[in-house]
């Protein structure tokens, strides 16, 4: 019997250490899988004006998985490799700390099931991320300043104007180098105290999302129950973010909420990953007028990659929805939000971003309206919003 229960044990033991090790990367090979599809072709005129630009994606949830995004990996969407490859200037990564069961994008109840408690003790993540959210959105700061401190130059951390237009003086003298910034996917981390909005600051995060796929403190999300707005504690926090110079990100929050936003600030509002209604009729996309609404305060709205977004997430299909958002919008108010590595399923990974140029071309845009998608208007709003 001693036996056997030394037997049972190291099974035990073999059979965790098995699922710690292989389940994480299992999950993720099919939460971000790339569609299978032949090489692209891309012609040198498409590959020559992609490589003239400077590109700019507001949306990725790269720092949820486990692997390091220093190396080439055959999973998910992003790594640094890669965004060289796709010759991406600056990536928001975005901290996911919690997210429902299901991601139902009709309803979602506050209290559900939460599928990032799980992943990131299956990961291995600090003890202290485990019942935290403020924790969790910290330790994903912390892993990009490790990242960058450890990639030899490739990756740098943007935290202010000048760090911004460092890197564009560098990469224009042929550095090779990515930006990356921070922002949180929902104000929840903040756990209903405005002081921790500061330690998120410190921390390196620069984009602020109110909700994501439940109601919080702050107000309704998009997917919550009812179409809430903003709560006394989401208006401290909007005129905190204005007055600190830091993004508001509207994605995932409630009609009202954008509505109640508008109406209290007077800066440009970003939605990080979205589609467009007239093109892809889904919840997940703000009606065409409110749209308008955001873009009239001088921001973006970034188009995504995923089926939920833009309905048919071929090149071509997304090439539609960013020209459908030009001529509802402007060609100053249009940005790229893949969404990469956010539990979606896309047609190619951040190396093979070209393809999308080479859409927007055969879709008709010109060399300065693709010039304004793939990073032109990120980029101003990042230079009127950094501190």
């Amino acid at each position: 019997m001693r036996r056997f229960v030394k037997f049972l044990t190291l099974l035990i033991i073999i059979g965790v250490g098995a699922f710690l090790t292989f389940a994480p990367g299992y999950v993720e090979k099919e939460r971000n899988a790339v569609t299978d599809h032949a090489p692209y072709p891309i012609s040198a005129r498409a590959q020559d004006l992609h490589d003239s630009l400077i590109i700019g994606d507001w949306h990725a949830d790269s720092l949820l998985w486990k692997r390091s995004l220093l190396d080439r990996a055959d999973r998910g969407h992003v790594d640094i490799p890669r965004l060289l490859d796709g010759n991406v200037t600056i990536q928001m990564f975005t901290a996911v700390t919690k997210s429902p069961a299901g991601q139902n994008i009709h309803s979602n109840e506050t209290d559900a099931f939460d599928n990032i408690t799980p992943l990131v003790i299956g990961q291995m993540w600090p003890p202290r991320t485990w019942n935290s959210l403020l924790e969790r959105a910290l330790y994903q700061a912390e892993r990009l300043h490790r990242y960058a401190a450890a990639s030899d130059g490739q990756l740098r951390v943007i935290k202010t104007r000048a760090d911004l237009d460092q890197l564009l003086f560098d990469r224009a003298n042929g550095q090779q180098v990515v930006g990356g910034l921070l922002g949180i996917e929902g104000a929840h981390p903040l756990l209903g105290d405005i002081n921790n909005l500061d330690r998120l600051e410190a921390a390196g995060h620069r984009m602020i999302a109110l909700q994501h796929f439940f109601d919080n403190a702050l107000g309704g999300s998009l997917h919550g129950i009812g179409n809430h707005g903003l709560t006394d504690f989401g208006r401290q926090v909007v005129a905190e973010v204005e007055a600190g110079d830091l993004i508001l990100d509207l994605a995932h929050s409630s009609p009202q909420v954008v509505r109640d936003v508008i109406a209290m600030t007077d800066m440009p509002l970003v939605v990080s990953h979205t589609g467009i209604h007239s093109v892809c009729a889904v919840k997940r996309n703000y009606p065409d007028d409110l749209m308008q609404d955001i873009a009239a305060t001088g921001g973006v709205i970034a188009i995504g990659y995923w089926a939920n977004a833009v309905c048919d997430p071929s090149p071509a299909g997304i090439a539609t929805a960013i020209t459908a958002a030009i001529a509802l919008l402007g060609e100053d108010h249009v940005s790229l939000g893949s969404d990469f590595d956010g539990s979606v399923a896309t047609a190619f990974d951040v190396s093979e971003l070209a393809v999308l140029t080479q859409a927007l071309i055969d879709a008709g845009l010109s060399d300065a309206q693709i010039s304004k998608v793939m990073g032109g208007n990120m980029v101003r709003i990042l230079r009127e919003r950094l501190p």
